[in-house]
């Protein structure tokens, strides 16, 4: 997708005064409201992120929202805006509390680039990605019965996203080309990596993991909803530690939801500065992570060793952009997923 050009794109100082009219239209009782406190989120480079208060609603109210859009510096190919909206907007009615979409205009137009208004989920608390909460935050805070709740509160949301119906929901747009699921996810993954990596050789590492997967191919047992980004750094909790809502479908697509499973795992493993990436102490352990899910879900949780191994692919294909975003000369912020590759492969 494009981006509009770079002449139009309203820089972050420009947005509140052009988006300020435009609020005005779209929300009830804002005909005279202001926009204030706009601010950029402090994460994330997949989608770029401002929050924001709407002050002066003819009823008094001050609204909170949040405005997305196109990064300047894509970090996964085929950025698509308005399937996160689809997605949000579709589950809205479901048992999985996402934030309220207000509308999205997937046209440049007057802010040079397509965007979505939602609403802002206050009174919530989150996990850190940066630093690691394993180090700081609320998960190294807290005591082992704290982390246990914020690491199960996690996966319990990836399996309430795992018993939905694709077709209940019309998400079926979020599937894969091609009959086989887990066959597509490779092909992408390939065709991602040599994207990221432009006039570069792929890192070693990360051809064998995909020789690895061609070489074992499967056919998925189900096919459902994958969250596709599903960490607990995605996750907002209430005050008690009980999750509030689930954040950022950039990535979701139909597919073995085993990856979600897998993708939590990495993230953790990735995430974690402690002595051979251990967790810390009170994180319910893969083994139980596992157990936690199957009970959830009803069923066993299928080809988790696939996810292993496509989970840091995926990964890299956004930390091998970082690196050359930030011209980072000899930094290799993707050698971690080569690491973790190494380390789930073994000896294979």
């Amino acid at each position: 997708m494009t981006t509009g050009s770079q002449q139009t794109r309203l820089s972050a100082e420009e947005l509140p005064g052009a988006l300020e009219g435009i609020v005005r239209q779209r929300i009830p009782g804002a005909s005279t409201a202001r926009i204030e406190n706009f601010t950029a989120s402090a994460v994330g480079f997949s989608t770029e992120t401002y929050l924001f208060d709407l002050v002066g609603l003819d009823d008094g109210a001050t609204l909170g929202l949040v405005f997305r859009r196109p990064p300047e510096f894509q970090i996964l190919p085929d950025y698509d805006l308005r399937r996160q909206f689809l997605v949000m907007q579709r589950l809205g009615p479901s048992s999985i509390p996402v934030p309220s979409v207000r509308w999205v205009d997937p046209e440049p137009g007057a802010l040079g680039t397509p965007y979505l208004v939602m609403d802002r989920i206050d009174g919530v608390v989150g996990v850190s990605d940066v630093p690691p909460y394993h180090q700081a935050g609320i998960f190294a805070e807290t005591d082992d019965a704290g982390r246990a709740a914020l690491w199960n509160g996690c996966v319990d949301m990836i399996a309430a996203v795992h018993r939905l119906d694709p077709v209940q929901y019309r998400l079926g747009f979020l599937g894969l080309p091609g009959p086989n699921p887990a066959a597509a996810l490779v092909s992408f993954l390939r065709y991602a990596l040599g994207w990221a990596y432009a006039d570069r050789p792929v890192h070693p590492t990360f051809r064998r993991a995909l020789d690895w997967l061609d070489v074992h191919p499967y056919t998925p047992e189900r096919i459902g909803v994958c969250w596709g980004d599903s960490r607990m750094s995605n996750v907002l909790y209430r005050p008690d530690f009980t999750p509030a809502a689930a954040l950022d479908w950039e990535i979701a697509y139909l597919g073995d939801p085993a990856a979600d499973i897998a993708w939590l795992l990495m993230t953790d493993w990735i995430s974690s500065p402690l002595p051979g990436n251990a967790p810390a102490r009170g994180t319910p352990s893969r083994e139980e992570t596992i157990a936690r899910y199957e009970a959830a879900v009803g069923h066993p949780i299928g080809n988790l060793r696939f996810g292993d191994l496509t989970a840091p692919l995926l990964l890299a294909v956004a930390l091998v952009r970082l690196n050359a975003r930030f011209a980072l000369a000899g930094v290799d912020l993707a050698d971690v997923c080569a690491r973790r590759i190494d380390y789930i492969l073994g000896g294979d």
